[in-house]
């Protein structure tokens, strides 16, 4: 299992209307072959940033898969523009 994450920071102000969108962007996720689960929390101390959490079969799954996917399309055109800057995306395995 892989699992990716992010630090999404969302725009001061946008917050209620990112996660309206991200309500709707994950199903498109949730279908995706090689997908595992997700997870969003959002910052205490910092409330315009987010933590994305996904398992993934594999990095392919991801990168490959969901990126090159139709849905991935509609996906950034729901969440990208909240972002700034845009945030960086890794991907992490378990040692223990």
């Amino acid at each position: 299992m892989i699992r990716e994450h992010a630090l999404l920071p969302v725009r001061p102000g946008t917050e209620a209307a990112f996660e309206a969108a991200f309500a709707q962007a994950k199903a498109l996720i949730e279908v995706q072959p090689g997908f595992g689960r997700l997870t969003l929390s959002r910052g205490v101390e910092s409330p315009s940033t987010y933590l994305l959490l996904v398992e993934w079969e594999s990095v392919e799954a991801h990168e490959e898969g969901f990126r090159r996917s139709p849905e991935y399309a509609r996906w950034r055109e729901l969440l990208h523009h909240f972002y700034d800057p845009f945030p960086r995306v890794e991907h992490f395995v378990d040692v223990n």
